[in-house]
């Protein structure tokens, strides 16, 4: 607003009075920003400051000073031929090479410079001690077990020993090895057959068997599933068809697998057959009764068939000339008989 001076009034703001008050109004508000964003870069480095001091403190801090356990766990792994297994679930098979190991959970590498020592009780009365975190053993019988590991760590010469304790419940089972046919391995056709198997091996066990007929494998077809509580697998089938039969059978518990085929053979009943080997039979037997009659029935001798006993009478008979002849007479001494068999005189013989 200009005010006209010939007025007599006060004298107005002039144009360098406007341009003052203009770079005031600048100056104010540049202030005013200022005063504004001061504030902000103060917040900022101030939440710099508290971020970075526990950073400081950690670095000027030992990390041992506040260690008082050792953290880590412990894995179990089997060696079967070429194969190694990991039992993360505590149960083990037994009579298998076996490794525990314990894995030290250190990020911040605190222990890189530590000594440890191992203390391994298996729980079967065998401790071993050692400095590596690993030991291989194994259990020789089923059965249940704990595993207690203690654990010590020499940090300095100046600090005293930090020791750990662990423990694991352990389950050992038997392995499946064989599956066995306890019986014959030929059957009859149309018939209700019973096979009993004998498994090695754990129980709890489960059970996946089929008949493949010609043994043909089925690739579509399922298998009936069955869960065995004992060592002896008892099945009931009826053979439909004469020839070959292969049991397909699988049978597995918490440790081991076992796959294999058992041959079977199917035969049909003949009734011609059997009518030929029961002839026979008869044929034999009344051979047999004929003979034994025969052999056993009592003799009756008749009596033209008795032979007459007979003795010689030595008779001398003199002669007309003076010479003596000897007669030989035969005569019958049986009583029963009138007449002699044999009634004549014997050749004479002249002395």
């Amino acid at each position: 607003m200009v005010i006209n001076p010939t007025a007599g009034s006060a004298p107005s703001l002039q144009p360098h009075c406007v341009h003052v008050g203009r770079e005031t109004l600048s100056s104010r508000r540049r202030t005013h920003w200022d005063t504004d964003r001061l504030p902000r870069k103060n917040v900022a480095q101030i939440m710099m400051l508290l971020l970075l001091a526990p950073l400081g403190v950690a670095e000027t801090t030992d990390p041992l000073t506040d260690l008082e356990n050792i953290a880590g766990k412990l894995v179990f792994y089997q060696i079967d031929g070429n194969a190694t297994y990991v039992r993360d679930t505590g149960e083990l098979a037994s009579d298998v090479p076996t490794e525990t190991m314990f894995e030290l959970f250190d990020p911040q590498k605190n222990f890189s410079t530590a000594k440890f020592t191992y203390t391994w009780d298996l729980g079967n009365g065998e401790v071993i001690k050692g400095t590596e975190p690993v030991v291989r053993y194994y259990y020789p019988e089923s059965g249940n077990y704990t595993l207690r590991l203690k654990v010590g760590v020499d940090v300095t010469k100046y600090r005293p020993q930090i020791t750990g304790d662990y423990s694991m419940d352990v389950k050992v089972l038997d392995a499946i090895k064989h599956i066995e046919l306890k019986g014959p391995s030929d059957y009859e056709m149309s018939q209700n057959s019973s096979l009993a198997f004998h498994v090695d091996g754990s129980p709890p066990m489960w059970v996946c068997w089929r008949f493949l007929p010609n043994c043909v494998p089925d690739v579509t077809g399922g298998c009936t599933l069955t869960m065995l509580y004992e060592n002896t697998l008892r099945l009931n089938y009826t053979f439909t068809s004469a020839g070959v039969y292969c049991l397909d059978i699988s049978v597995r518990n918490d440790i081991s697998k076992l796959q294999t085929s058992i041959s079977l053979y199917v035969w049909k009943k003949n009734n011609a057959h059997m009518f030929f080997i029961l002839s026979c039979a008869a044929i034999l037997v009344a051979t047999f009764s004929f003979i034994t009659v025969i052999a056993c029935r009592p003799r009756h001798h008749s009596r033209s068939q008795i032979a007459a006993s007979s003795n010689a009478v030595f008779l001398k008979n003199p002669d007309i000339d003076g010479q003596s002849a000897i007669l030989f007479n035969f005569s019958n001494m049986d009583r029963e008989e009138k007449e002699p068999l044999l009634m004549q005189y014997g050749t004479q013989y002249s002395c």
